[in-house]
């Protein structure tokens, strides 16, 4: 029995255990066929897709502007990718200096800011008043 059993277990455990795990493996064999055979399942019922924007499919390029004091924007360099545009403003200073991504088709000007007129300042004059009484 000693000479059958020197690592703890005889010549039919190692049989028994490998037939099991080949009837394991086909098992999982015929899920995975019969996964794959199966018609496809049906979908949750969605709305009409919609057509994607230049912005969604990235036609579009990456701007490097300035604006000035009355919000206008002024385009100093255009880049293809945002990386390039990144680098380019790497160690950028000036805080009226920017860089955003532009849909082709999509005019410049989207990127000024609008003018603060005198009454928008009394507003937030007056929302301050408000907030501090």
């Amino acid at each position: 029995m000693a000479e059958n059993n020197p690592f703890g277990f005889d010549p039919d455990d190692l049989d028994r255990v490998v037939r099991e795990a080949g009837e394991e493996l086909r098992q999982l064999k015929d899920r995975v066929l019969s996964f794959l055979d199966a018609p496809e399942r049906p979908r949750t019922p969605h709305s009409a897709p919609s057509p994607e924007t230049t912005g969604e499919t990235g036609a579009g390029v990456w701007v490097v502007y300035t604006s000035d004091d009355d919000g206008v924007v002024y385009v100093d360099q255009v880049y293809p990718a945002e990386l390039d545009a990144l680098r380019a403003l790497k160690g950028n200073t000036d805080p009226t200096r920017s860089v955003r991504f532009l849909p082709y088709g999509m005019s410049v000007s989207v990127l000024d800011r609008p003018k603060k007129t005198a009454t928008d300042g009394d507003d937030e004059q007056s929302d301050a008043e408000n907030s501090d009484g």
